[in-house]
């Protein structure tokens, strides 16, 4: 059972925006006195189109030196991100034919500023999405019409759209965050007004981003998904193609033995996560509640830690504070108790859009397409039965 707490929650002890959530200041484009690295990264879409980004990589001394120690952590940051995106080409530019090994003078940078940051040397969410964005007109705000994307694969509309979605709603998440945290302290002192409006920001947010996820299929079509976009963002564990793992060159810490690490997934996200702990939705443990445990490896600490912090916000018995609060206050005060409920309902929407995005995606695609054939999610893990098994716990939690 978790211990009870009652010190109040805030969202910039965690390195949190109420604006723009989890999603940094505007990330680092560019780093100084890394002209290679640089160029890498500008040029990744017609290196990978010509399959030549193995052949670069190979004729480099170094892609990065040494890490400067006056570094800030966007610049690590962004780092990463460009070593991130050559790892994932290097191993994947052959459909079918993975690298088995990455070359030293990508394998060891990779591995020091991955390990800097707190996170595994692999393409992760933060790198792929987080870190990865700009704005066309800086004085305008972070929207799907005023976002586009620092690093691409191939490039190209579909693979552009899929990830500024992803990172329009992690904006819009941020308001949700701060409402969520205001519910529940302000359960902790007793003040059903302030909860009251804590749970109604939070839906305004959860609205906001549930219409954004709509409208993947604007720009992003199935096909091309699985077929031009997928294939580069698998990881290493739990792999067809490379079962053993991969084996980075040179890295003391791995001497010489291959390493397994997931893909990038939106599983990564700290969002829905902490939607769950806040609301006090239980999953019974599954295949896919282990899988999302592991999952929290791959978050930035600070994120990590939040949704640490969250599930620690339990009453005296054990129960989450903010549902066991309105759950029994249920009768005498109907409207906070329907307030909770159309934030849980709301994020049952929002699971139920994203399985039917997982089964027109890769689902269907598995069916119809030989390449890239798995039918699990780029984590390396079956999803569909689990994922309507947690859709259905979140429906639970209200009686819906």
């Amino acid at each position: 059972m978790k211990s009870s707490t009652s010190q109040p929650l805030s969202l910039t002890d965690f390195g949190i925006s109420p604006e723009r959530g989890f999603l940094p200041s505007d990330p680092c484009e560019t780093l100084l006195d890394c002209p290679t690295l640089n160029h890498l990264g500008h040029e990744m879409p017609k290196l990978l189109s010509a399959r030549q980004v193995r052949q670069f990589i190979d004729e480099q001394p170094a892609l990065l030196p040494s890490i400067p120690s006056n570094w800030r952590e966007d610049e690590c940051r962004a780092a990463l991100r460009m070593l991130s995106f050559a790892g994932h080409a290097y191993v994947w530019e052959t459909l079918g034919q993975p690298a088995v090994k990455l070359p030293s003078q990508l394998a060891r940078p990779w591995s020091e500023i991955a390990q800097k940051l707190g996170r595994p040397p692999v393409l992760s969410y933060a790198s792929y999405a987080l870190d990865n964005w700009r704005r066309l007109d800086g004085t305008k705000p972070i929207q799907l019409d005023n976002i586009v994307l620092l690093q691409n694969f191939l490039g190209g509309l579909d693979e552009e759209w899929f990830v500024v979605v992803h990172i329009q709603i992690e904006q819009q998440a941020g308001p949700g965050l701060a409402g969520l945290v205001r519910a529940i302290n302000a359960a902790s002192e007793g003040n059903d007004d302030e909860v009251l409006l804590g749970l109604q920001a939070l839906a305004s947010a959860q609205t906001a981003m549930r219409d954004t996820l709509l409208r993947m299929k604007e720009r992003c079509d199935p096909y091309v998904y699985y077929t031009r976009v997928r294939p580069y963002i698998h990881g290493w564990k739990n792999s067809l193609s490379l079962p053993d793992g991969l084996i980075y060159e040179k890295v003391e810490a791995y001497a010489q033995q291959p390493q397994q690490f997931r893909g990038e997934t939106g599983a990564q996200s700290t969002i829905v996560p902490c939607l769950d702990a806040g609301l006090g939705i239980h999953h019974a443990p599954d295949p896919l509640t282990v899988y999302l445990q592991e999952m929290r490896e791959y978050m930035p600490p600070r994120h990590r830690a939040f949704l640490q912090a969250l599930e620690s916000q339990t009453d005296s018995s054990g129960r989450a504070r903010l549902s066991s609060y309105v759950h029994d206050r249920r009768q005498s005060h109907s409207e906070l108790w329907s307030a909770y409920g159309v934030c849980v309902g709301l994020l049952a929407q929002f699971r139920e859009i994203h399985i039917g995005y997982a089964d027109s995606y890769i689902n269907r695609q598995h069916q119809t397409s030989t390449t890239n054939p798995t039918a699990v999610g780029t984590g390396g893990t079956p999803f569909m039965t689990y994922l309507q098994k947690h859709l259905d716990e979140t429906k639970q939690t209200i009686g819906a």
